[in-house]
Formats: C-alpha cells, sequence, structure tokens
C-alpha cells in the first residue's frame, strides 16, 4: 500500500508552509495531507486548545491509514505536539514519524524566555511583521518565501500555544514510540538544546542536522528535506 503523509506545520504559520513538500509528494506518488491547527491558518478565527490540535492531527492520522502506512511529519510546535500524540500509551496508527526542529523541552526559563521575546516582538507598532519579513527575506529562496506566510501568521494564537506546551511530557511520550523515528534540525536551530537527550531517550531515532540552516530548515532548504522524506517513505516501503 502507498505511504500516506500527515503534515503538522509550526507556530504562527500554517499548512500552506508545506508547498514545496505536497507538491514533491505528489510527484512521487504519495498522498499527502497538510493540517491547520486551531488558531492558524483556515482556522485563525479559532481559538488555540491543545487538544483540538491533537483532534486535528489524530483525525488527519485516521483518515490516512484507511488507505496505506502514515508518516506523520511535525515541524517546531507541531512536531512537540506530535511527539506527545505518537507516544500515547494506546500507539496511533502511524507507520514512521519525522520531528523536524523539534528537540527541545518547552519549560521552565527556557519556555518564559521565549514567550517574553515574543510577547516583545508582539508589542511592536506592527506587531514585528517588519522584522519578520525582513528576516525571511533573507533567509529564505524565493521557491519558498511567498508559502511561509500565504496562509497568515497566527499572532494572536502565539502565546496560549506556547504556554499549552509546557504541559507535555516529551520524554515519557519518546520513550513509547515504537516506529522508525528521524529527528531533523538545522545546524543552527535554537531548538537543538536537547537534541541529544531526545536521541538517547528513543528507540528507534536518528539525528539529522542539515549544514548552515536554521530553525525554519523545511523551507530553508526544501530540496534537502525533501531528500529526506524521500528516504523516510523508502524505509516504510521496505518494512
Amino acid at each position: 500500500m502507498t505511504v500516506q503523509v500527515v503534515l503538522v506545520h509550526g507556530i504562527r504559520t500554517s499548512a500552506t508552509m508545506w508547498r514545496a513538500q505536497v507538491e514533491h509528494l505528489a510527484e512521487r506518488g504519495n498522498p499527502a495531507h497538510a493540517v491547520d491547527l486551531p488558531g492558524h491558518g483556515s482556522r485563525m478565527a479559532e481559538a488555540f486548545m491543545l487538544d483540538g490540535a491533537f483532534a486535528t492531527i489524530d483525525g488527519a492520522v485516521q483518515d490516512a491509514a484507511a488507505r496505506g502506512p502514515v508518516l506523520l511529519v511535525g515541524h517546531s510546535m507541531g512536531g512537540l505536539i506530535c511527539v506527545d500524540y505518537a507516544g500515547r500509551e494506546d500507539p496511533p496508527p502511524i507507520a514512521g514519524f519525522i520531528a523536524a526542529s523539534c528537540t527541545a523541552i518547552p519549560r521552565g526559563v527556557a519556555l518564559s524566555t521565549y514567550r517574553l521575546l515574543a510577547r516583545g516582538v508582539d508589542s511592536l507598532p506592527d506587531r514585528g511583521m517588519w522584522l519578520t519579513n525582513r528576516m525571511l527575506d533573507r533567509i529564505l529562496p524565493d521557491e519558498t518565501r511567498a508559502d511561509f506566510g500565504a496562509g497568515g501568521y497566527a499572532l494572536d494564537a502565539q502565546d496560549i500555544a506556547l504556554q499549552s506546551l509546557s504541559v507535555l511530557d516529551l520524554l515519557a511520550a519518546l520513550h513509547r514510540i515504537d516506529v522508525p523515528l528521524w529527528f531533523v534540525n538545522g545546524q543552527f536551530d535554537q531548538l537543538r538544546v536537547n537534541e541529544q537527550l531526545f536521541v538517547r531517550v528513543a528507540k528507534h531515532a536518528e539525528l539529522i542536522v542539515v549544514p548552515r540552516t536554521t530553525h525554519h530548515v523545511t523551507v530553508m532548504r526544501p530540496r534537502v528535506f525533501n531528500a529526506l522524506l524521500d528516504v523516510a517513505i523508502t524505509t516504510l516501503e521496505q518494512t
């Protein structure tokens, strides 16, 4: 059966960030479903709730699993939520998992500092969009620059989404994940802080670090990330 791919975006962005991956998967014949989490993209008017995020991911996974083995792919906040989902005591029907840019435990001083910085940027006259756009213009290639923000930026959902992550027990979840797992980080990703711990705790994990790349590995190096999707899909096809 054909491997199905479920893609879960990071904080503030939306399903549109996966456009390069969706097109690549279509070309190789693997159906892809990129979801919008509550409060993001097409669901911007909704309040972000962790239960709603889990329900969105589970709905996409259950639907895809009816047609073939599922590769779950999550980035940043979406990756952290997917770690918790993939490591449930009652395992969801996934055959493999790519966790991109999410090897950090979102608790304590680190999370508080991140939220403080985010609030500081949000307090700027344009809610920091001038700064955000200048940064993205510098680091993203033309082929993906428009995709990252095409669904809008979920500025109102950001703080509550960050706060909600603190309840996730990621280490317990990682220990329970019993499918092939790939951690993918950019070399200069700020969320690499716990990557070695994550690799030690997870049973079937490989760590891939993409050189000269920041936190935005999926859109900054789309062809590299697509190649890693190929590796994961081929692995699942041979198991």
